[in-house]
């Protein structure tokens, strides 16, 4: 059905914006303490994640974790829970309320309502001058869900078992002894780690390409709470044409957890969760 354009059409359009979350009460991390912290960590684990898989790792609050391309152009999906209570996960839709679209040095993991915490601070970003690129690139997205078998299945009638999704529920039962059935409702929206997204300026589409990860680049975060992770190796490598494939060039990516000297985080402590005190008006 044809409809007829308003008279102050332009002027609708032309109205500003406004910030819908500003952040200047948001607390702040430390950056300076966190780094000297991590100045003098050791490591104390390492894990590598296979193309096309993954693997959970445990992050003790206080401690660092770092992700890190190692033979090639790789992508990553990362989840994050509460190491005792998995229902306090990673809440990308609040993250990206609050930091924006992609993330980098300084931003912060948040979880799931009712806690509302930081999870993780981001630290260090080797690809942190990379920037909004002028197709409406960035790069670390938390816009993208994770490549599912389910959207694959209504797109395409296919059974792909290999996508983000299926890997880290395998890798969520596989380290908690769970069954796939009860470790799939816990696996949840991403932080799409060195993979470069945006979306289309003519049909607000959500697009991906080429990453410009190379080896030797990495994403740091500092663990403000006693973290499990899970992190696949999407099976769309760089992600520059398919984010589920068998056919796209894949590598591994290495997981790996530091400790500081305890004395270098003196008078830090994990933040409490959210203190709304969920009577909702009642």
């Amino acid at each position: 059905m044809s409809r007829s354009v308003p008279s102050d059409a332009e002027a609708r359009r032309a109205i500003a914006p406004v910030i819908c979350y500003p952040t200047e009460t948001l607390p702040q991390p430390d950056l300076g303490l966190y780094r000297a912290a991590r100045a003098g960590a050791r490591r104390i684990a390492e894990t590598l994640v296979p193309p096309r898989d993954a693997r959970a790792f445990s992050v003790p609050a206080g401690h660092f974790f770092r992700i890190t391309s190692v033979e090639g152009p790789q992508v990553g999906d990362l989840n994050l829970w509460a190491a005792d209570d998995l229902a306090e996960r990673f809440y990308s839709g609040k993250t990206r309320a609050l930091h924006g679209t992609h993330l980098s040095t300084g931003d912060r993991l948040w979880s799931a309502f009712p806690h509302l915490r930081p999870m993780a601070t981001i630290v260090d970003d080797t690809l942190d001058w990379y920037g909004i690129d002028s197709f409406g690139g960035g790069v670390h997205d938390v816009i993208g869900t994770r490549c599912d078998p389910y959207t694959g299945n209504l797109l395409s009638g296919s059974q792909y078992h290999h996508c983000c999704h299926s890997n880290l529920t395998r890798a969520l039962a596989d380290h908690l002894g769970l069954t796939l059935a009860e470790a799939e409702p816990h696996v949840h929206d991403v932080l799409n780690v060195f993979m470069c997204t945006g979306f289309t300026r003519d049909t607000g589409q959500y697009f991906m390409k080429a990453s410009p990860v190379r080896p030797g680049d990495h994403l740091e975060f500092f663990a403000e709470i006693d973290l499990l992770g899970a992190l696949s190796a999407c099976p769309g490598g760089d992600c520059s044409a398919e984010h589920s494939s068998d056919t796209s060039a894949c590598h591994p990516l290495l997981v790996e957890v530091f400790a500081p000297d305890p004395v270098a985080l003196s008078g830090w402590a994990p933040p409490a969760p959210n203190g709304y005190d969920r009577s909702h008006g009642r």
